[in-house]
Order: structure tokens, then C-alpha cells, then sequence
């Protein structure tokens, strides 16, 4: 391995932008390896488009630096223009020039001999599958083109950095992995950093090689999809992702006793209240009990008897919702197939404590 490959292409430091009395961005560090994917997710208005808007260069941050290949284009003090930051853009509504054809398009800001620049152009329109289409128009093109063609023109001027916001939000559902897929191995080959914005989890999950989360503008935690998926650093976290259920309990010596069983709480104080969280498809039906009683040492814990509420088919899966005896509390379970037990049936719950998450309870 080349010894430049161990340094970030993309490294931005204690970032911070406000508007007004309200802090937008507050002190976010990263940094992007050359042909890594990094998502910022988070729901709207959390500080990621403000973030990339200023490693962009279209807005200025109040503190903070941002390097690319360990050159500084922008601190508190001075700022390169955006054009000169070897920066490219991608955004959901493609921006392409509606007078230009798919080559004009493509080749627009490109400087250097004609020959070259023709070259480039047919080489990238080669590489996302648009050659033949060289000629036409924007209005000619459907939206799936029409990404192609922007990924196309973005990485012309071979920026070291990609920026991407939601730009797969406009497609349609069922060419939105292809192109997701087909952009992101282009993007590979080129060696480019991608910096990617999304408030999808599913999306992140896909394309990400390491997923920062953003809220009220910091990063909360940041790590590869498996590790932020499966140790979620708060409820929020872990709601983020999936829908959970949660119950509330009280810890006394490092335990949490619950209708479930124990489950361990190392490090939480006695009498604190915890939230206990557990996605829905990591909760096991069975119809009787089994002649278990309590036993602590299950993994899967003890039996709760519940009444189904409703039951619903969701394709790859089946929905049920059940209400638990020991509180009236709807818990959801995920059941792979069909299982569309009828309301009023009663059952028996367990949850393996390796698929919870304890946390102290905010409220």
C-alpha cells in the first residue's frame, strides 16, 4: 500500500455555523479516506447540509478548518473558492444545463486541448453507460439518465472530493439501487472521497462505508453500519434505525428485573430508571409457555403472555402487534413469512437479552 493512501483526502475540524441564536453545526470533525464512502444521516434541519454547503465552499463556516489531501482550503481566516477546492457536487435535481446536449453538459468548465477534453467526455459517458445518448438533450433523458450524466459531469474535472446530497431522492423506487450502486463503483474506481447526506437509514446502510450520525448539529456517534446499527450509543440512536420497543425498568445491584427476566445493567447506579430496547424482528412468538419458569440464565429470557391486537402481512414479513399482560404496553414483533394470528389470541413473548440495549431513561 502507497504510504499517501493512510492520509484523508477529506479531513474537516471543530466545524461550527450558527444562524442567529441558533447553532447549526456545532464543532463536527471527519475525515474521508480516498474511495471511502462517510454518510452524515440525520433527520432534517440536524446540520448536515449546512455542513457540506460549508466543506463546499457556498457557505463559511465561524471556526473550524477543511482539508483536502492535507492542503487547507478553508479556516476561520481564509477561504480557496469553491472552484478551486478540487470539490465536485451532486444534488437531487441534477442541475444540468437544459440548453446543452449530454457532451456540452459534461465537458462545461473543462479546460485544456480540444482532443483531451473530447476524450475525457466520451470516457466517463463510456463508464456510466450514456454514450449513446451524447447528443441529446436533459428534457430527452429519464431521471436515471439524467444522474448519470450529472455523475458524469461532476467527476470531469477528477475533484479528490464528491459531495452528495440526497441525490438519489428523485428516483423512482425501482432504479434507485441500480443507480446507487452503479455511482458508487464508478465514484471506487476513481479513488474519489464521497462525502454522502441522507436522512434515510436504509440508504446509509447501503452505500456507507462509515456512517456519522448527526443531531442538533454534532456528530453522536460514527462507525461502519454494523457497529452503529447493533451498538447504538442512546434511544435515539436506536430509533433511528428501525422501530423498537421499549419497556422501563428499575435497576438494583447491576440487574433490571423485568416481565422478560433480568437483564444486566453494569454501571448504572441502583434505583435508576432504564429503558430496555429491542427491535421488533428480535421478538420470539411461542404458544405456550413451554413449562419454563423464570430462569436467568436463558438467553432468551422468560415468557410474557400477550394478546394480539392485530396482524398484518408486509410482504417479506408479518407485522403483529401484540398487548402485554403484565402492563397493557403494544409491543410489535416481526415474524419472517406468514403469520397472521387472529386478534384476541394469546401467546407467549421472549427477547434474547444479547438483542437489547439498556439505557438510563431520560424522563
Amino acid at each position: 500500500m502507497k504510504a499517501e493512501t493512510l492520509s484523508p483526502r477529506l479531513e474537516i475540524r471543530d466545524l461550527t455555523r450558527s444562524f442567529g441564536a441558533r447553532r447549526a453545526v456545532d464543532g463536527v470533525s471527519l475525515s474521508v479516506m480516498p474511495g471511502q464512502v462517510t454518510c452524515l444521516l440525520g433527520p432534517s434541519g440536524c446540520g448536515k447540509s449546512t455542513t457540506l454547503r460549508m466543506i463546499a465552499g457556498v457557505e463559511r463556516q465561524e471556526s473550524g478548518s477543511i482539508l483536502v489531501d492535507g492542503r487547507m482550503v478553508c479556516d476561520a481566516t481564509r477561504s480557496i473558492p469553491p472552484e478551486h477546492r478540487s470539490i465536485g457536487l451532486m444534488f437531487q435535481d441534477f442541475a444540468l444545463f437544459p440548453h446543452l446536449d449530454v457532451a456540452h453538459n459534461v465537458s462545461f468548465g473543462l479546460t485544456g486541448p480540444r482532443a483531451e477534453v473530447r476524450a475525457r467526455v466520451e470516457a466517463l459517458l463510456q463508464r456510466v453507460g450514456m454514450a449513446r445518448h451524447v447528443n441529446a438533450y436533459p428534457h430527452e433523458l429519464s431521471g436515471g439518465e439524467q444522474q448519470r450524466v450529472a455523475l458524469a459531469r461532476a467527476l470531469a474535472p477528477r475533484p479528490r472530493v464528491m459531495l452528495m446530497d440526497e441525490p438519489f431522492s428523485g428516483l423512482d423506487d425501482r432504479l434507485r439501487d441500480d443507480i446507487r450502486d452503479e455511482t458508487l463503483d464508478v465514484l471506487k474506481a476513481e479513488g474519489t472521497a464521497v462525502l454522502l447526506v441522507t436522512h434515510e437509514p436504509a440508504e446509509a446502510m447501503r452505500m456507507a462505508d462509515e456512517i456519522a450520525l448527526m443531531r442538533d448539529g454534532r456528530i453522536v456517534q460514527q462507525g461502519a453500519p454494523y457497529n452503529i446499527y447493533n451498538a447504538p450509543v442512546d434511544l435515539e440512536a436506536a430509533a433511528f434505525f428501525s422501530d423498537i420497543n421499549v419497556i422501563r425498568g428499575q435497576v438494583r445491584g447491576a440487574l433490571t428485573e423485568t416481565p422478560f427476566g433480568q437483564f444486566l445493567a453494569p454501571g448504572v447506579p441502583d434505583d435508576t430508571p432504564v429503558d430496555i430496547a429491542f427491535r421488533p424482528q428480535h421478538v420470539k412468538i411461542d404458544f405456550d409457555r413451554g413449562g419454563r419458569g423464570p430462569n436467568p440464565t436463558r438467553i432468551d429470557g422468560t415468557p410474557a403472555r400477550a394478546v394480539v391486537q392485530r396482524a398484518r402481512f408486509m410482504g417479506a414479513e408479518s407485522l403483529v402487534e401484540f398487548r402485554m399482560d403484565f402492563d397493557g404496553q403494544i409491543l410489535k414483533a416481526r415474524v419472517p413469512s406468514v403469520f397472521l394470528p387472529k386478534p384476541g389470541m394469546a401467546l407467549w413473548l421472549t427477547v434474547r437479552r444479547d438483542r437489547c440495549f439498556v439505557f438510563p431513561a431520560k424522563d
